[in-house]
């Protein structure tokens, strides 16, 4: 199966973000690499090229705004740990590094909690 257009840029840019993050996350608190480039560590590497391999394989794509708000966590719990810390000091310097970005991230995250409130069954008439 393909993806539309739509969805292919989606994907892509999800991917970056992600590389984004990590990037902050493994040059801000200094992770070793071997010729002191803006590179990745090894253990960033792998958790990045973890993750690009499971959103070209997210079947939810069209449906789902980000990983944190899908229905299925495809990650393994050691990756899903490791994201998480990502997340947690990623997300706040995003502001700095790219404002627009990080505020695109919260207003969709917001969008999704107004909807996800709206269509519960058990909303208060």
């Amino acid at each position: 199966m393909t993806d539309t257009p739509e969805i292919a840029k989606k994907r892509e840019q999800e991917k970056r973000t992600m590389e984004i993050m990590v990037r902050i996350y493994c040059h801000g608190i200094g992770h070793k690499r071997a010729d002191q480039s803006r590179s990745l560590c090894p253990e960033c590497k792998k958790l990045l090229d973890y993750a690009n391999m499971r959103t070209d394989r997210c079947p939810f794509m069209a449906e789902k705004t980000f990983c944190s708000a899908c229905k299925v966590h495809c990650y393994s719990k050691e990756m899903q740990e490791q994201v998480r810390k990502v997340m947690r000091y990623a997300g706040p310097r995003m502001l700095f590094v790219h404002p627009v970005m990080a505020l695109r991230h919260i207003k969709v995250t917001l969008e999704n909690k107004k909807k996800s409130r709206n269509g519960s069954p058990d909303k208060p008439q």
